[in-house]
């Protein structure tokens, strides 16, 4: 079975880093308790604080779709605190998952949606 990695960078918003600290804190702890299947969710500010990256590892394609749908209602959340600049996915994708991912960049600045496929390789971790 293939993972399935997700990785989003964003622009912070000039002046929302402390409502973007506690929106994301929140999320952390809604995905926690509402997506039990979900391997890793991290988030990542980078030294300057103007630059997020999101990753999570999903164990399959049902995993990312439960959590788009999870993310989706609290998106509107995040539009004045942070501009998408592209989201990556490594791994098999569903035209459906694939509209979502649009969907989402279009309501967040617009950033690139890029699909990776696996070329080779492996992994240890147990699912």
């Amino acid at each position: 079975m293939e993972l399935i990695i997700y990785v989003d960078h964003s622009e912070i918003i000039d002046g929302k880093l402390k409502e973007l600290e506690i929106a994301v804190g929140d999320l952390v702890e809604l995905f926690r308790s509402m997506e039990p299947r979900l391997i890793t969710y991290s988030v990542y500010f980078n030294e300057e604080k103007n630059r997020m990256t999101i990753l999570h590892v999903h164990p399959d394609i049902n995993s990312l779709e439960l959590h788009l749908k999870t993310f989706a209602p609290r998106s509107s959340e995040f539009k004045d605190l942070i501009r998408l600049i592209s989201i990556d996915i490594y791994g098999p994708v569903t035209r459906s998952v694939l509209y979502q991912l649009k969907q989402k960049s279009a309501g967040l600045g617009g950033g690139n949606v890029r699909i990776h496929k696996l070329q080779s390789g492996f992994n240890r971790l147990p699912i």
